[in-house]
């Protein structure tokens, strides 16, 4: 179950950075392609550049559901590696 809570968490994040990167190609082709390579460039876009009504919500919805999703995958393997090695 926590598996599947954060690939949902996930997803969520990958709609919300394609949504960043869709703009950023709007901007600029180069701008979308470093974007794709660099991953602070595409949060500085998100911050400085990228215009839209909802802003903060789509770029607080790409980095919070990525880090929780992060955060839930690793209790889950450390959870799991636990209790293989206890025999459980």
């Amino acid at each position: 179950m926590w598996m599947a809570i954060a690939f949902l968490l996930w997803a969520v994040s990958i709609v919300c950075a394609i949504i960043i990167l869709i703009e950023a190609f709007k901007s600029e082709v180069w701008k979308g392609i470093v974007s794709l390579i660099c991953g602070l460039y595409m949060l500085y876009f998100a911050i400085v550049e990228f215009q839209h009504p909802n802003k903060w919500l789509i770029i607080m919805g790409w980095l919070v559901p990525s880090i929780l999703g992060g955060i839930v995958y690793t209790l889950f393997a450390a959870a799991a590696v636990a209790g293989a090695m206890t025999g459980s």
